[in-house]
């Protein structure tokens, strides 16, 4: 039974020790994964799993070790902000695979990657033909940027000549049919205003909401649970 409650022990100490390890290394530990991001973010869970299954390894030891590469991982992340040569060593450098419509073999066998796998890349932009492409750039976190040629490329206000419009951030006021009283109050609108606005809809009951959305001189969107 104690080991049991020793595995359970560690388990929370390591869940809490990986989360104030992200909150102090950064988000792009998930966001934008290097091939260093990688690296350390397989050793912080292989401390805790080893840490786990390991029954010589005490608690003290997980925090210690976590602590140090923690301190280490942070240290290098201020060393690539300030040193332009570190960075590159340790993150890698963009790659530019299409230049001006035409495809850089060189650089897309120096960064290991083969044409199937490049256009999986630009297919995840919208883009299924090299033939719309003017640049392609593989970014270093394994992503492709693609700049397409003008004919393919998509209109924009500025070039059909069309009026500017206000630009409006939806802002969610039910969610997992729980009113958001903060984004409600922040957004100066009452709750009887809503009620009032999913009655148009047909809604009698907000908890019967799972998402609902507002944005100004918009109706509210709301989407309701699946009818059983």
């Amino acid at each position: 039974m104690n080991h049991y409650v020793s595995v359970a022990i560690e388990l929370v100490s390591g869940l809490f020790i990986l989360f104030i390890m992200i909150k102090v290394i950064g988000r792009n530990q998930f966001s934008q994964i290097t091939p260093f991001d990688f690296i350390s973010a397989l050793i912080l869970g292989e401390l805790v799993g080893n840490a786990v299954y390991d029954h010589e390894t005490n608690l003290g030891e997980i925090i210690f070790a976590a602590f140090i590469w923690g301190l280490l991982i942070y240290t290098i992340e201020l060393i690539t902000q300030k040193f332009m040569k570190a960075r590159k060593l340790l993150e890698g450098e963009p790659s530019i695979v299409i230049l001006k419509g035409e495809l850089k073999y060189q650089a897309l066998k120096k960064a290991k990657m083969d044409i199937n796998q490049l256009q999986s890349l630009i297919r995840q932009q919208g883009y299924f033909s090299f033939e719309e492409i003017e640049y392609a750039i593989l970014e270093t976190n394994g992503m492709v940027s693609v700049l397409p040629k003008s004919k393919y490329d998509i209109p924009r206000f500025n070039d059909l000549q069309l009026p500017e419009k206000s630009v409006h951030l939806p802002i969610t006021l039910i969610l997992d049919g729980e009113i958001v009283s903060v984004n409600l109050k922040e957004s100066r609108l009452e709750k009887q205003w809503l009620l009032d606005e999913l009655a148009k809809q047909g809604i009698t009951d907000y908890k019967s909401v799972v998402y609902a959305e507002w944005k100004p001189n918009q109706p509210v969107y709301a989407l309701q649970y699946e009818k059983k």
